[in-house]
């Protein structure tokens, strides 16, 4: 099972909105709360370029991520809390032989503390993050990456996601997403998915009938 984490696991896309606006105005661009919203589940590498017109990579796009990254860790994550039903889920697939492998965009200094947010390390067989990839999503460079760390083919894994990005970034890696609402996305946005769900504890209650059902796909294990 590939599993990103702002949104699906954590209860965190608004407060990266919040974090990349409160810092976009520091630096003297004035985006709309809205406009930032709909860009989150993407990495920085997209989200400055269609915001403000900056690259990640240029010498002003460097500091305002890094200031964002300083403003999300600082002041929001401390009130973050899991989604309903994330540990429980991930306890659950654990139990049925299904290995949990992270694939997100969020950079190494933010998802440490995201997965402490969610209390399950313990949980999580593998992960990566924005360091492995060279694109974030919807690219698929990510799945990708979250693929060739499990050792498994597409055919063998899924993707758990809550926005048109995860979708996308499984899709163009063969990968079958199950996506959530609770990110905030309507599901005309999640279209393409396999099945949608308001959240892991949803999930957790129609498992036995989802798409990660063992007679649905007997040999997907991650």
């Amino acid at each position: 099972m590939l599993l990103d984490v702002d949104g699906t696991l954590v209860d965190s896309n608004d407060a990266h909105a919040r974090s990349w606006v409160e810092t976009l105005a520091e630096f003297g661009h004035r985006v709309p709360y809205e406009r930032v919203r709909a860009l989150i589940g993407e990495g920085g590498d997209k989200l400055l370029p269609q915001a403000i017109g900056v690259g990640k990579e240029t010498p002003l796009g460097r500091a305002i991520a890094a200031k964002r990254r300083e403003r999300f860790l600082r002041d929001y994550v401390p009130s973050l809390r899991p989604q309903p039903g994330a540990r429980e889920l991930l306890a659950e697939l654990k139990r049925r032989g299904f290995e949990r492998v992270v694939a997100t965009s969020a950079e190494d200094e933010e998802l440490r503390p995201l997965l402490a947010v969610l209390g399950a390390e313990d949980l999580i067989d593998a992960r990566t993050s924005s360091s492995d990839a060279a694109r974030s999503k919807p690219d698929p460079d990510i799945v990708r990456a979250a693929l060739e760390r499990s050792g498994r083919r597409p055919d063998e894994a899924m993707m758990l996601g809550d926005t048109p990005y995860d979708v996308a970034a499984a899709a163009r890696a063969g990968v079958g997403t199950i996506a959530l609402r609770c990110g905030g996305w309507p599901d005309e946005r999640l279209a393409g998915a396999l099945a949608i769900y308001d959240d892991p504890a949803d999930l957790l209650r129609h498992l036995d009938r989802s798409p990660l059902a063992v007679e649905d796909r007997p040999s997907a294990q991650t």
